[in-house]
């Protein structure tokens, strides 16, 4: 009989400011289900921790929330945000890394992959307690084969990359594609694919009955030759589904447990694993490459990115990112230029870092994620990149030229 597996994995992102921002608003309550969606994981894994084998994966806007004493003071009375993260610290959770204001790599420069990959590295392994993270989840899922290179130099084994955009060099039926991890190189690296099954994990997103997926995952898998792997992915904080304070009725009580509970008693038909695991037991050999894509969001596929680049205004968003991206290399050339005849280097290094983190600010998915109401953000993060861009600039003398 073949073996089956399920890795499952839950998204939590938030905005950058956002949780202030809600408890500044007529939604203030909101804010409260969104801090208890954090709080809850651990909380549901108590008693099945020797089988609950759970992904999470936090955007560094999130982080960064969860770091900032305001934060925390301010929502003392909600969630201890520091007994939570030493929760985290604590359980057998795989997560996943990310990026650090959550953009859409294929969309924002390659030149500045390495800041929003590298930084967030940083801030996860002091809040999520973990030395490593095996896997990579690229924000909105959006990928694509350049990609690779930037992740294996900071250590990413395997990333996670919706069914729809695999495409196999060798003959090889959907099953085999869809159920098993794979290789992807590009310029000489290479990382392994884990396809997320699209329909099993939009169902996860809006509510699913255990016993359809139950019935589901053996339903896809039973032509399975190999040991197949089911990778369920969606957001953990959005929708009532997760937020429910009726634990019974959401996802954790309601589907969530009775999975476990069906397969600590032997009838649940697959055995939940983490990732990295599987990957160990089982390391992949066939080679495919990926298009470029992200994960479906309501009525957009993904394939497209129209999500975040459909309108003039986000398009005219996204081509001022590339733009104010140049104008850092070039004030970062001169600076490394000219730094010994400086009168104050270090001023100038500062306006310089200053400016780079609006503009990675600026490249936060969620800017662009509303259709053209919120691209206004990151127009504001940029003029505050080019202010301090421009002033760098300022302080270092003309380059002299000789014939």
């Amino acid at each position: 009989m073949t073996e089956v597996y399920h890795a499952l994995g839950l998204n939590m992102h938030q905005p950058l400011g956002n949780l202030i921002a809600l408890h500044n608003s007529p939604e203030r309550w909101e804010v409260k289900q969104i801090l208890w969606s954090y709080d809850r994981p651990v909380r549901m894994l108590e008693g099945y921790e020797d089988i609950a084998n759970l992904h999470l994966s936090f955007s560094g806007t999130l982080l960064k929330q969860l770091e900032d004493p305001a934060v925390r003071e301010t929502f003392h009375d909600v969630v201890d945000i520091e007994d939570l993260l030493n929760s985290y610290h604590r359980s057998n959770i795989e997560f996943l890394g990310s990026g650090l204001y959550h953009s859409v790599y294929p969309l924002t420069p390659p030149s500045d992959w390495d800041a929003q990959t590298g930084w967030w590295l940083g801030l996860g392994q002091h809040l999520l307690g973990r030395d490593e993270f095996h896997g990579f989840w690229p924000p909105e899922m959006g990928f694509c084969m350049e990609m690779i290179p930037v992740l294996k130099r900071y250590g990413y084994k395997y990333v996670l990359v919706d069914c729809w955009y695999i495409k196999p060099k060798r003959e090889m039926r959907w099953e085999e594609l869809r159920y098993r991890p794979h290789i992807a190189r590009y310029d000489g690296h290479e990382i392994i694919i884990v396809p997320r099954d699209r329909e099993l994990s939009s169902a996860q997103q809006s509510g699913v009955d255990p016993g359809w997926f139950q019935h589901e995952v053996h339903e896809k898998t039973k032509w399975c030759d190999f040991p197949a792997l089911v990778t369920t992915w969606t957001d953990g904080d959005n929708g009532g589904w997760f937020r429910t304070v009726h634990i019974q009725s959401g996802f954790w009580g309601y589907f969530y447990r009775a999975i476990l509970d069906r397969y600590r008693e032997g009838s649940l038909g697959f055995t939940p694993i983490h990732i990295s695991d599987y990957l160990e037991m089982y390391p992949p050999h066939e080679e495919v490459e990926v298009y470029r894509g992200a994960w479906n969001t309501g009525h957009h596929w993904g394939g497209d990115f129209l999500q975040w680049s459909g309108s003039l205004i986000q398009k005219k968003g996204l081509e001022e990112l590339w733009k104010c991206s140049d104008y850092y290399q070039k004030v970062k050339r001169m600076f490394d230029q000219r730094y010994y005849e400086l009168n104050n280097p270090e001023e100038v290094r500062q306006f310089i870092i200053d400016g780079y983190d609006h503009l990675l600010i600026a490249e936060t998915s969620c800017n662009f994620y509303w259709g053209s109401a919120w691209v206004h953000r990151a127009f504001n993060d940029l003029e505050k990149a080019y202010s301090l861009f421009d002033t760098a600039m300022s302080r270092m003398p003309p380059m002299q030229y000789q014939n």
